[in-house]
């Protein structure tokens, strides 16, 4: 049998999951989850941090029950449980050519046997921001 040899994680995935440790950390302490989240998306460059603000602002403004919060180094919003529903990760966090709006196994999206759970953002139109917030309110329903 061949030998394989791991690589291991990248230094993105290291580098998240160092974040991800820190925000438990912050967590127990019952740091404002907000203004982590503010901070993170002020980390940002160029249209990854505008999509960032906004998307928030769509979050709080349809789901007005989803506390913000980070999530692995990213803006996320999470249940009264504190389980994440739906997050932002920037482009440039790993090195993407377009940021993701995603949702967990939490939101209520489920729509037969398949469905999907993140979209791919190189720009928020309109009719993107409405979409967003159809689904974020429905994530919640």
């Amino acid at each position: 049998m061949a030998e394989r040899k791991s690589k291991g994680f990248t230094p993105e995935e290291r580098a998240a999951m160092k974040e991800r440790a820190e925000e438990l950390k912050a967590e127990a302490r019952k740091a404002d989850g907000e203004s982590a989240l503010l901070a993170k998306v002020a980390e940002m460059k160029g249209k990854d941090r505008a999509m960032g603000r906004r998307i928030h602002e769509i979050v709080k403004a349809g789901a007005p029950s989803l506390s913000p919060k980070t999530w692995y180094g990213m803006p996320a919003w999470a249940n009264k449980d504190g389980k994440v529903v739906c997050f932002f990760q920037s482009a440039e966090k790993f090195k993407s050519r377009y940021a993701t709006f995603g949702f967990s196994d939490q939101a209520n999206l489920d729509a037969g046997a398949m469905w999907p759970t993140s979209f791919a953002l190189t720009e928020l139109t309109a009719a993107d921001e409405k979409k967003i917030g159809a689904l974020v309110k429905k994530a919640v329903s």
